[in-house]
């Protein structure tokens, strides 16, 4: 059977151009892409003014702590979808991310698209790297690499009691080397529920850092907490 395939690589396509630089779509079309393609989280629909705040790619032994000293500095929680194969040697800085009340998300074990995995292989994947999270506190949400997903991945993760979870503010900060970028498209595009994503690790995780020293004050000063993935979906902050 033919998987249906969603993900920020086809809303990507969907907003080339100049377009893809100035705004995101509304937040109706994530909403019609999670009716259409459903299983994956991209947003919260409330009023509440809350956001969750989601880093990807790490640990990395010089940008996560500068992440974490500015999500200290402005009392904002996380969820970091770690790599596992990155966490080795790092173990202390993945106790830092639980004990500091940041929550940790599954991003499985490589740098990779998991839709190209077979059945097999993604299950194996979502399942060693879950053994190495678990240890550091409950993980229940996953993100698969790339962002595309079929019916087949969204069951194995539910399955094995994981949310699927992307996100409705992403400043291409993976391809786009601005951390006055990234700040700007955030101001310009945050609504309530909304999930952001922004990368941990090397120049990303540095730009990341700078875009968090520059954005969080904005948003508290907007009236926004920000708040991991689990108590946005949940509506109940310090959970």
């Amino acid at each position: 059977m033919r998987a249906r395939v969603i993900g920020w690589g086809v809303l990507g396509l969907s907003v080339l151009g100049v377009g893809a630089l100035l705004s995101v779509p509304p937040m109706w079309v994530f909403d019609r892409l999670a009716a259409r393609h459903p299983g994956c989280l991209y947003r919260v629909p409330t009023q509440a003014p809350m956001i969750a705040l989601t880093l990807d790619d790490g640990p990395d032994p010089v940008t996560t702590p500068l992440i974490l000293a500015e999500l200290r500095r402005h009392r904002a929680r996380a969820t970091f979808f770690l790599i596992t194969e990155r966490v080795r040697d790092r173990e202390a800085l993945v106790r830092q991310i639980a004990q500091e009340g940041h929550e940790i998300g599954n991003h499985f074990t490589r740098d990779r698209p998991s839709i190209r995995l077979t059945a097999d292989k993604f299950t194996e994947d979502l399942e060693q790297a879950h053994q190495v999270l678990s240890s550091y506190g409950p993980i229940r949400w996953a993100r698969p690499g790339s962002g595309w997903y079929s019916r087949t991945m969204i069951a194995t993760m539910a399955r094995r009691g994981y949310g699927c979870a992307l996100g409705s503010v992403y400043p291409y900060d993976a391809a786009i080397p601005s951390a006055a970028f990234a700040s700007w498209f955030i101001r310009r595009n945050v609504r309530p529920g909304a999930i952001l994503i922004l990368h941990d690790g090397g120049t990303r995780g540095r730009r990341t850092a700078r875009t968090l020293r520059s954005v969080l004050p904005w948003l508290q000063q907007q009236g926004f907490l920000v708040v991991s993935l689990n108590e946005l979906a949940t509506g109940k902050p310090g959970r």
